[in-house]
């Protein structure tokens, strides 16, 4: 169903708010996973069951500091569990989609309120934006309405946002439908009737095609800054190889502890396995005359593809939290896109599209191998 939040002073925010303290008073949910703003000025995720708590709540912030999908997994993934609302972007919901197939996370006991994405900051440039005060709130907004997502001032959106042609919301229960919206009257959503029918909220006119066409153009502009990208990154992996492009990774792990999909228990990474004898370095010093530390390097990084590729659903954190400014990111959906490719697979597209790498198919190997 349709409906329209409206919104009263050119305030969306405060309607956004309104409508979710709506969703717990309604008892759709016993709590919502929704980014909140701090008294320091930064944003992040809470689990919040108190409406009066939402006061804080920000989800339109154009600010990214983690994927929340691993938290979504947190709080469905076993039971007992409470039934959770969680407000997430559409990175964020294809990353949730490829945790439930891996099963790190359930869609049981889970509404999702997904808000298309008019592009986000990093932590450091949104903090310094809004204590300079000169983050634009409203005029972000308005862009919604036609898709011209102008960059403000000196700063720009982070890597991933610039080339990413799934900023829309596809499939949630409940979704906050920006694109082609005049936002400063009123929010379009996109519910279940089960949802509207508990919230008491009536149907409104509109058939989205004003989205459909703001979202199309939108697609067109980020898939041509990616291809340009990507074609980037290919000529550089051509060129140097990929222990050249991450020839000054010093191996922190930030890329692997904030990817969404990298969920391991276990990991090889963070075992005794590379804690090398210190002999062991002064022999492979000696024989080769010079050993790059620290060590493993680019082992780990082809591991990672290796495990993840198949579902990198693109969101960047990788790049945004690499002390060394890599481009992970870039790299990880270069390749990803090839090999997604190869097996016809999309990630996050749907919950039922098995993976590849755990599904078995007869002859697959003389199908690819003819690719």
């Amino acid at each position: 169903m349709r409906t329209t939040i409206p919104v009263e002073n050119n305030d969306t925010l405060a309607a956004v708010r309104g409508f979710l303290k709506q969703m717990l008073e309604a008892d759709v949910v016993d709590a919502l996973l929704v980014p909140l703003e701090t008294p320091s000025g930064t944003i992040t995720p809470a689990l919040v069951s108190d409406p009066d708590m939402l006061d804080a709540a920000d989800p339109l912030a154009p600010m990214m500091g983690l994927n929340a999908a691993r938290l979504a997994g947190r709080v469905s993934v076993r039971e007992p569990r409470g039934r959770v609302g969680v407000v997430l972007r559409p990175c964020e919901l294809r990353a949730l989609t490829e945790l439930v197939k891996l099963q790190q996370a359930s869609f049981d006991d889970l509404v999702t309120i997904g808000v298309d994405c008019l592009g986000t900051y990093d932590v450091s440039d949104y903090v310094a934006m809004s204590k300079a005060g000169s983050l634009d709130r409203a005029a972000l907004l308005a862009t919604a309405q036609d898709g011209d997502l102008a960059l403000q001032g000196e700063y720009t959106f982070r890597d991933a946002c610039q080339m990413c042609e799934k900023p829309h919301v596809e499939q949630a229960d409940v979704t906050l439908a920006l694109f082609g919206a005049d936002l400063g009257s009123g929010v379009p959503v996109l519910m279940s009737d089960e949802i509207a029918e508990k919230m008491g909220v009536e149907k409104a006119d509109g058939d989205g095609k004003q989205r459909d066409e703001v979202v199309k153009q939108l697609v067109e502009a980020r898939t041509q800054v990616r291809d340009e990208r990507f074609a980037e990154i290919r000529q550089q992996l051509d060129e140097e190889g990929v222990e050249g492009v991450f020839a000054a990774c010093v191996r922190c792990h930030n890329c692997m502890t904030v990817c969404p999909i990298c969920y391991c228990k276990t990991c090889l990474f963070k075992s005794p396995v590379f804690d090398h004898d210190p002999l062991q370095y002064m022999n492979w010093a000696q024989r080769k005359g010079a050993y790059r530390l620290p060590a493993d390097t680019m082992l780990f990084h082809l591991t990672r593809l290796n495990h993840m590729v198949l579902s990198c659903i693109g969101c960047g954190m990788c790049t945004s939290d690499c002390p060394a400014d890599l481009p992970v990111g870039q790299v990880f959906r270069a390749i990803g896109q090839q090999v997604q490719g190869v097996f016809e697979y999309e990630p996050g597209r749907d919950v039922e599209e098995p993976l590849p790498l755990i599904t078995f198919k007869e002859n697959e190997w003389i199908e690819v191998g003819e690719d």
